[in-house]
């Protein structure tokens, strides 16, 4: 959907699962499952920032991959995606365990995931699937190892491009392994594989393992910011997993999910920053029941991808007004205010010093923020852009720059460790 179908459709511009594969998403939850981990399927593509191994797939060969949940419970399942599959998916066969550290895990700790008393199962082409539950105990901000293995040739995987996670592959049947020697033959990817979430069952009520009743599942709803590019690998510092250890320090512990895909746009789709948000977000954000609060952060690549190069990743990209990405976020808050769930809105951190910055795209970006914090149609704002901006030249009011000790000086758009934290400091945890 472009910018110029939402003005037509709306005044102003305005514009996960179930074990069989084709009943909604919301039917993967129902009774005592609750979100504990989550992200955001993409079609497979080529990325030139590193590689992955979504095009060529998987044949005879083991994938290894990291995860941390956000809720603990006596039992957990694991969800697969094949929705940007053109043909069935074969899983041979899968684990989970406890991580041990880097592609090892705890040898205890390994079970096996069966889908309807079955080791291996298909997915079909654009479906998703649940296993059956696993009796393995696991505790808020865990890390989690989930290993499937593909005997025959997968074709191009449906994936997540920016994990900021590790994950490994090894040639051949190694998803029982508890040493990592088997996948220390070629260099980790930095995205997952057809995995799609994990759910936990039966958790404590208001412990650390609390996974939060019905409703209070947070998602949070963005672009690269949101997924942690920038971020320490492995080390999950991302702005929603800070924000998950605020919730829980004060005694609020709860899930953050994390629906970000780098690059994504209010508007308009991309080959490799996923569907827009407008495609997206009744799927990623508003497809778990148990969500309760959704945390919306994205414009600001509606705003700088036009002013780049253009290439198969930013093809489509045409200059947006503010009108249009308010006009935008107009429809992502009907939509979640429908279900029941409350939008937080998120402004647009600075960006000058990126070589995507320009005065038009400054104004834009400034009338933006104006409006989420005075337009009145969020259920709350937390001020990224107040948060991470340094001291305005006074000489050069538009050139408002994130503080140095924040952001990446490689790109002055995307933020370190401690830009993602103050990120995660700046809400007011009332408002979830």
């Amino acid at each position: 959907m472009n910018a110029k179908t939402i003005a037509l459709a709306v005044p102003l511009a305005a514009a996960l699962l179930t074990a069989t594969a084709t009943a909604p998403a919301s039917a993967a939850y129902g009774g005592p499952w609750s979100s504990a981990w989550g992200t955001s399927p993409q079609t497979p593509t080529h990325t030139p920032w590193f590689a992955n191994w979504s095009e060529e797939g998987f044949a005879d060969q083991s994938v290894r991959q990291v995860i941390r949940v956000g809720a603990g419970g006596s039992e957990l399942r694991v969800r697969v995606t094949n929705l940007y599959g053109k043909t069935p998916l074969k899983l041979t066969g899968a684990t989970v365990a406890r991580t041990a550290g880097g592609a090892a895990v705890q040898p205890e700790s390994v079970r096996a995931l069966r889908f309807d008393g079955a080791q291996s199962v298909t997915v079909p082409a654009g479906g998703q699937l649940s296993s059956d539950a696993v009796a393995l105990p696991v505790k808020a901000f865990e890390q989690l190892t989930v290993t499937f293995y593909f005997e025959g040739p997968t074709g191009p995987a449906t994936f997540h491009n920016v994990a900021m996670s590790l994950s490994y592959r090894a040639t051949g049947d190694h998803r029982r392994d508890a040493a990592a020697d088997a996948f220390a033959a070629g260099p980790p990817s930095l995205s997952w594989s057809y995995l799609a979430g994990v759910d936990v069952k039966n958790a404590r009520p208001g412990g650390a393992g609390d996974a939060g009743g019905s409703r209070k599942a947070v998602v949070a709803f963005g672009d690269s910011l949101t997924d942690g590019f920038g971020a320490t690998p492995g080390a999950d510092r991302r702005y929603p997993d800070e924000l998950a250890k605020r919730l829980a320090a004060e005694g609020r512990s709860r899930p953050v999910l994390n629906a970000g895909i780098g690059g994504n746009k209010v508007l308009n789709d991309s080959d490799c920053f996923g569907e827009s948000a407008l495609s997206r977000f009744r799927r990623d954000a508003l497809g778990r029941p148990d969500v309760g609060t959704v945390v919306l952060l994205e414009g600001t690549n509606d705003i700088v991808q036009p002013e780049g190069p253009q290439d198969h990743c930013t093809a489509g990209s045409p200059k947006v007004t503010a009108e249009e990405i308010i006009a935008g976020y107009r429809q992502l808050i009907r939509e979640a205010h429908t279900r029941g769930v409350r939008v937080i809105g998120a402004t647009i951190p600075p960006f000058h010093g990126s070589k995507y910055w320009t005065e038009r795209g400054e104004d834009v970006r400034t009338a933006v923020n104006h409006w989420i914090r005075t337009g009145g149609a969020y259920d709350g704002v937390v001020d990224f852009d107040r948060v991470l901006a340094a001291p305005a030249d006074p000489a050069r009011p538009k050139e408002v720059k994130v503080k140095e000790e924040y952001v990446l000086e490689m790109d002055h758009l995307h933020m370190k460790d401690a830009g993602y934290k103050a990120m995660a400091d700046a809400f007011d945890l009332n408002s979830l």
